[in-house]
């Protein structure tokens, strides 16, 4: 059995590249919803349905025993959801987990309490880092900008026109002076280089394809029992909900490499 990587769009494309790094031997599987991104202005309501229908196509399509709900804003707005009605009805021994906790941890090991973030505005609204991060240190201020424009430019070429508006986004940082920014998106890390040159090598990153393998792999040490359920035989899929030109050199070019994109075909639930 796989372990499964999901995403709005391409973002989570980082997410698996670093899975695969470090964890060479697992097979791996990446479906992008790519017909339906970006999901951060979508209602919740929909967010958990395009989320559970593609949470069912890796279970039940794709034999994933565990995935990685890469999506930030479906992380928000769905997991728990998911975890205690579909995973609990229908898929109870298997195990879905999102990208905030292990986020929140690593910004709380940093010891910052003048912290940044950007993400989609799903994510901004729904408040999660803010109160996660308060409850366990109300001394933390946390700075919170939607970046609506980001992933649609990004998803469709446009990383060249991309810097004024990213500009633009991150000027209320400069005057706080935060010590460290989480990028609350998957698709963030790609504009990495351009937000230290905006904000300076001092900001520190908080990028979730740092974050996601070491927190995986002590997941797995922690349970066993899961680990022994995954098949160990280093293949990686990908899969995406809709397929153009720009979509494949996209992939390429986030992965860094050559990505045989397919299309997933599954009907709602």
């Amino acid at each position: 059995m796989k372990i499964g990587v999901f995403d709005s769009g391409l973002g989570g494309l980082l997410i698996t590249k670093a899975l695969r790094a470090a964890m060479p031997d697992y097979d791996l599987v990446y479906l992008g919803d790519t017909l339906h991104v970006p999901y951060g202005r979508r209602s919740a309501e929909t967010v958990f349905q395009l989320t559970k229908n593609a949470m069912d196509y890796l279970f039940r399509e794709q034999d994933c025993h565990l995935i990685i709900l890469a999506c930030n804003t479906a992380s928000a707005s769905a997991l728990r959801r998911l975890q205690q009605t579909y995973l609990a009805e229908h898929f109870p021994n298997r195990r879905i987990l999102g990208v905030v906790i292990p986020t929140l941890e690593h910004a709380i090991d940093l010891g910052h309490t003048n912290i940044g973030l950007i993400a989609t505005e799903n994510m901004v609204d729904s408040g999660i880092y803010d109160d996660e991060l308060r409850k366990i240190n109300p001394a933390i201020n946390l700075r919170s900008v939607a970046t609506p424009l980001l992933v649609p430019m990004i998803e469709n070429n446009g990383m060249r026109y991309i810097e004024p508006i990213l500009n633009d986004n991150l000027a209320p940082f400069k005057t706080t002076k935060i010590q460290s920014l989480i990028l609350g998106c998957t698709h963030y890390p790609r504009l990495a280089p351009l937000i230290k040159k905006i904000l300076g090598e001092d900001v520190h990153l908080i990028s979730q394809m740092d974050i996601l393998p070491p927190s995986l792999i002590d997941y797995l040490t922690r349970h066993p029992e899961h680990d022994a359920q995954l098949s160990k035989n280093a293949t990686t899929q990908f899969f995406v909900t809709d397929l153009t030109p720009g979509y494949a050199e996209s992939a390429c070019e986030a992965y860094e490499g050559n990505v045989e994109l397919r299309v997933a075909s599954y009907e709602p639930l």
